[in-house]
């Protein structure tokens, strides 16, 4: 059994994302998973407030952060890892199919031409079965196309977070008709993730539990396997592709999709400014469409 990392999450409430410090023991080392940068888009400000809670936490365990981990480009909040890393360290690192999701929305958004779908606004492009260390924690890299064709779930230890791939067992798994993204990719990526011992715990990047509970961010391999509600044990490939495209028909647009796609994708660096030396997000006419909450 790999070494268990201290879990601390933290909750977005307006965007019901889950952020994470992972860390070996007070004094350590660390990884930051997808922090959120707050944004309110009827008056186009963002704040850091939630994300300086995860840097007060840091400090307050007098961790040394080595990594700020991406799970994917994120459809519906901005990243906050450009403030994070300016204030605790650590290198900025995702997937390396992240290029796929730059290309795409290069063209939707017409990028400046100097936007390279490269990557190379990240500090670190990790590739499937890739491993990697800090402190005492070990983790690998499993690539979980699906939900767009560049999600990636982190381990670390025992502990797996799986992006917006699976959610908790009764809310099941992440939509699949944003660009590029494949239900049967979805159906094998969650199968892979399931491979992994029962007792392995699962950290979800969001939980939608409406009124019927409250937020969760944890379960186990086994509960999934056992549980979930749309790839669960007896599931096959076939329905749950069947299941997963009816359901995508009826779903409206994320709140925040496009301004968070134009942010996440360049790292969360914002777009240049114009000559008046103002920064802008673009609002694409008749472009996209069906895109919404799982």
């Amino acid at each position: 059994m790999p070494k268990q990392p201290l879990v601390e999450p933290f909750l977005d409430p307006d965007t019901e994302t889950f952020s994470y410090v992972v860390y070996d023991h007070e004094g350590g080392h660390a990884a930051v998973i997808d922090p959120v940068l707050d944004y309110d888009p009827k008056a186009g400000q963002t704040s850091t407030e939630g994300a300086q809670r995860l840097v007060d936490f840091v400090r307050e365990k007098q961790l040394t952060v080595d990594w700020i981990f991406e799970t994917h480009a994120h459809a519906d909040h901005l990243s906050a890892a450009p403030f994070v890393r300016e204030q605790v360290g650590g290198e900025l690192a995702i997937g390396d199919q992240i290029v796929q999701v730059q290309e795409i929305f290069r063209k939707i958004f017409n990028f400046e031409k100097e936007f390279l779908p490269d990557g190379s606004q990240f500090d670190k492009l990790f590739a499937e079965g890739e491993t990697f260390t800090f402190g005492e924690l070990e983790g690998e890299v499993i690539y979980t196309p699906g939900h767009t064709p560049a999600d990636m779930a982190w381990r670390i230890g025992d502990a797996i977070f799986v992006g917006d791939t699976l959610f908790m067992p009764d809310r099941g798994t992440a939509r699949c008709d944003f660009p590029g993204g494949d239900a049967r990719r979805m159906y094998r990526s969650v199968k892979k993730l399931l491979e992994f011992p029962d007792e392995y715990r699962m950290f979800m990047c969001h939980d939608y539990p409406g009124e019927e509970r409250d937020h969760q961010c944890e379960t186990t391999v086994g509960a999934q396997r056992k549980g979930n509600i749309h790839v669960g044990e007896g599931k096959s490939e076939d329905e749950f592709v069947q299941l997963r495209e009816e359901r995508d028909a009826t779903l409206g647009m994320p709140r925040l999709i496009l301004p968070s796609v134009q942010l996440n994708v360049r790292a969360g660096q914002f777009p240049p400014a114009e000559d008046n030396g103002t920064r802008y997000f673009k609002i694409p006419i008749n472009t996209l469409s069906g895109c919404g909450k799982p």
